[in-house]
């Protein structure tokens, strides 16, 4: 029976739904339509074959040379798409796992939020605890060896020896500004937010005392948050928690 929907409110995100999204777009908007004109090409090469079979005049040769060059295009981009879509869902798969981890801190009166759409990007995850708030950075990057670790020197962050295209210190510390300015925006009251980074099955090795953005572990999260001291009150908690769900909520009906 049609009727209403009884929610009176879109649900909030769940880890990796944006990368979600971007893997259905890889798939259906830059490989299917090629895909699909491959197969229309393949149709009318075998329709001219059958013809000249037949002996009705027809160009087969033509067609199927054409059939050929759209059959080669959609094989190279599968590979590019494949290769795409196995990236972006080593990527989806750590978010969900550091949510996981995250996930138990709401037993300490911690809110959690995954997935938080920004301005041109997203934010992983959001904890807002008795102990901060805390915006999280997921980075999953395949090992070429058991022995890579990550490496921190004060700013200076190496991927088993190697500097990342973008730094993840410097992702995580914008992120933490934009939440803190979107909460001083909506609450009118300024809620500092610490920006850290984890790498899922990495070893962190840090020779130096970490800064304002920790880099991590995801195991180790729950941890190093649960023993900061406490800095926020529970109505504070509340108040922020209450702010970034209904941000988030009007996100979602924007992109519905």
């Amino acid at each position: 029976m049609a009727g209403n929907s009884p929610l009176k409110a879109k649900p909030l995100r769940n880890p990796g739904d944006s990368v979600d999204e971007e893997i259905d777009r890889q798939i259906e908007d830059r490989f299917l339509n090629v895909l699909f004109f491959a197969a229309g090409f393949c149709l009318l090469a075998g329709y001219e074959w059958v013809g000249y079979l037949a002996h009705i005049p027809r160009q087969p040769i033509p067609m199927s040379f054409a059939a050929v060059v759209a059959v080669a295009a959609a094989a190279w981009r599968f590979v590019v798409i494949r290769k795409r879509v196995k990236q972006l869902k080593l990527g989806r798969d750590g978010e969900r796992c550091v949510g996981q981890y995250l996930e138990r801190l709401r037993a300490s009166n911690s809110q959690v939020f995954h997935d938080i759409p920004a301005q041109g990007f997203n934010l992983d995850h959001v904890v807002i605890s008795p102990h901060g708030i805390f915006a999280v950075e997921t980075k999953t990057f395949s090992k070429p060896s058991p022995q890579a670790r990550i490496t921190v020197k004060g700013t200076t962050l190496r991927v088993d020896g190697r500097a990342p295209d973008r730094d993840p210190m410097d992702q995580a510390a914008a992120a933490a500004r934009w939440l803190e300015n979107l909460l001083l925006e909506s609450t009118g009251k300024h809620f500092p937010v610490r920006g850290v980074v984890v790498f899922p099955g990495w070893f962190v090795e840090q020779s130096l005392p970490r800064g304002s953005v920790w880099v991590l572990e995801p195991k180790m999260l729950p941890g190093f948050i649960e023993r900061e001291p406490n800095s926020m009150a529970a109505s504070d908690v509340a108040l922020a928690s209450f702010h970034l769900s209904r941000y988030i909520r009007a996100e979602v009906e924007k992109a519905a």
